[in-house]
């Protein structure tokens, strides 16, 4: 099962600078237990290049490395699964091309996509926005603590056990009220790689996160 308890996600936009290998090598040794490469203008060869060296970067952790969007570009890197959105390749699509082994994982915004996804097709989902976010153009208002509860139980009441991560403006202030709210971890950019100490910062946020699940349980 896909351990979401902290979930990386790389953007080179959202790096402060850094080399994105180096940031996910700091990452991966402060606790991250889930990795994502998310560039939205990068070249397809570019992409591939940044995967391999992400990958080998954290290939000691044992930290999987997903691609957002690009199935293309997991599988020609050798990436462990992909990210997908309602507008990218299909989950259905994305599992002939890279086979049962993959991990798949989909957003959901709304209570019409947590009906519809296909969740036999899935490893996990990630819920949101959750809260406002500056990494990412979102024209939907911020679905909120409550908005992930009820969204988490539509898709829960249809696969029983499936990861349920949340996604957008999650950091050490709010982290713990979503697990509270039913998250089984929470996926950040900004609160990692934009940290002075990215390595520190994963630490806290996975002992935030530990924390929080065992009071829930």
């Amino acid at each position: 099962m896909v351990d979401l308890r902290l979930y990386g996600l790389l953007d080179p936009e959202r790096a402060n600078g850094r080399d994105l290998a180096t940031l996910a090598r700091e990452e991966a040794a402060g606790g991250i237990t889930l990795l994502q490469l998310r560039d939205k203008h990068g070249s397809t060869r570019a992409m591939i290049a940044q995967a391999r060296a992400i990958k080998a970067a954290v290939a000691d952790s044992g930290v999987p490395l997903l691609i957002n969007d690009r199935v293309d570009v997991a599988f020609a890197a050798g990436a462990d699964g992909v990210h997908v959105g309602w507008d990218d390749m299909t989950p259905e699509d994305a599992r002939r091309l890279l086979g049962s082994r993959a991990i798949i994982g989909l957003s959901i915004k709304t209570g019409k996509q947590a009906n519809d996804a296909p969740l036999d097709l899935l490893d996990y989902v990630c819920i949101g926005g959750v809260f406002e976010t500056k990494s990412k153009d979102n024209p939907d208002a911020p679905v909120g603590s409550d908005g992930f509860r009820t969204l988490a139980g539509l898709v829960r009441a249809r696969r029983p056990g499936l990861p349920v991560g949340a996604i957008a403006g999650i950091d050490e202030r709010n982290a713990a009220t979503v697990i509270a709210a039913g998250a089984d971890g929470i996926a950040v950019i900004s609160a990692l790689s934009m940290a002075d100490e990215p390595k520190a910062a994963a630490a806290r946020l996975r002992s935030i996160v530990d924390r929080a699940l065992g009071e829930r349980r």
